[in-house]
């Protein structure tokens, strides 16, 4: 199969095949004599397995580690667990994190006059940004009760690492 065909075949633009190719994400395709690349049906396998896991926002790096395990017969499957659950954690920790700043975002809204003068509390905000950090850190520590027990926002996102 020629570059194209693989495009179509994966979803993986051909853009993107080439990089891939290029960081040594896959092998490097076998070559004509006139040097148009060559693939096989491993290969679309290979970048199908790429995207989806690039969908689910798993980086390079851990898109590295996963290949290797898929490749690996041997490997235990609680490896592949191990990798899947600490990218939850992650995707976690920064669901925290955009909420943190989806609520600053909201009270700063909320406190705009909204009305025609030039005085912006958002505005404000954002060239006072040392003090704004500090304003979401301390809400970012909020006490957050779990079961029985209360942890701030940041202990959560340990908590639910180290579980």
């Amino acid at each position: 199969m020629n570059i194209g065909e693989v495009s179509n075949g994966s979803g993986v633009s051909t853009k993107l095949i080439r990089y891939y190719e290029s960081i040594n994400l896959i092998r490097a395709a076998e070559r004509t004599g006139s040097g148009y690349r060559v693939y096989g049906d491993v290969d679309v396998q290979t970048l199908r397995f790429i995207k989806r896991a690039r969908t689910l926002g798993f980086s390079i790096k851990q898109i590295e580690r996963l290949l290797a395990l898929w490749q690996d017969r041997e490997r235990a499957s609680s490896e592949v667990r191990a990798v899947a659950l600490a990218h939850v954690a992650d995707l976690e920790a920064k669901i925290v994190e955009l909420r943190d700043m989806a609520d600053t975002l909201r009270h700063l809204a909320a406190s705009c006059k909204n009305d025609s003068r030039p005085e912006c509390p958002i505005l404000r905000d954002l060239v006072e940004a040392d003090k704004s950090a500090t304003s979401v850190k301390r809400r970012r520590d909020r006490p957050v009760a779990l079961v029985g027990k209360t942890f701030t926002s940041r202990s959560r996102a340990t908590f639910r690492r180290s579980s």
